[in-house]
C-alpha cells in the first residue's frame, strides 16, 4: 500500500491481523492509527476515538474560521479542544476558543456556526453503514 495513491473519497486502511497497527492511506497522505500499548497495541498512532474526535475539532475549527473570513469578523485564531465519553451513551464534549477582538454577538453566533459543521450534522444524523466483504481483486465499489 506504501506506493498507491487512493480514489478521491476514499480511504484505504491496511493491517497485519498480529497487531493493531495500522497503514492509513487518504490520497496521497499517509497516516497510522494504532491501539496504546496498555490496550496491547504499539502506540505508533492515534487510536480510532482519536481520529473521531480530530476529525469533529477539525471541521468545527474549519468552519468557524470560513464563517468569520466571509464576514471579515477580526478573529485570529480557533482552538477546539474535544473530549469522548461514554457514561450512558456516546458523550462529546467540545470547547471552542476563539482569539479576537470579537463582539460577544459574534462569539455566540460563531459558536451556533460550530454546531453547523460538516462532521458534526453527521454524527448527530442517522448514519447508514453498509459493510460488505470483497476479495482483494474486486473494487468493493462494483460488489453487489
Amino acid at each position: 500500500m506504501s506506493g498507491e495513491l487512493t480514489e478521491a473519497g476514499i480511504v484505504t486502511v491496511h493491517g497485519s491481523a498480529a497487531g493493531f497497527a495500522q497503514e492509513i492511506a487518504v490520497g496521497r497522505h499517509r497516516l497510522t492509527g494504532d491501539e496504546p500499548a496498555s490496550a496491547g497495541g504499539t502506540d505508533t498512532g492515534p487510536n480510532p476515538f482519536d481520529f473521531l474526535l480530530a476529525a469533529l475539532g477539525s471541521c468545527v475549527s474549519m468552519t468557524v474560521a470560513m464563517y468569520a473570513r466571509r464576514k471579515r469578523w477580526p478573529l485570529d485564531a480557533v482552538t477546539v479542544r474535544v473530549r469522548h465519553s461514554r457514561i450512558h451513551a456516546d458523550h462529546f464534549d467540545c470547547d471552542v476558543e476563539l482569539a479576537g477582538v470579537l463582539s460577544e454577538e459574534q462569539q455566540v453566533r460563531l459558536l451556533e456556526i460550530a454546531e453547523k459543521c460538516p462532521v458534526h450534522r453527521t454524527l448527530t444524523s442517522e448514519i447508514h453503514i453498509q459493510t460488505r466483504l470483497t476479495r482483494r481483486d474486486e473494487d468493493p465499489l462494483l460488489v453487489k
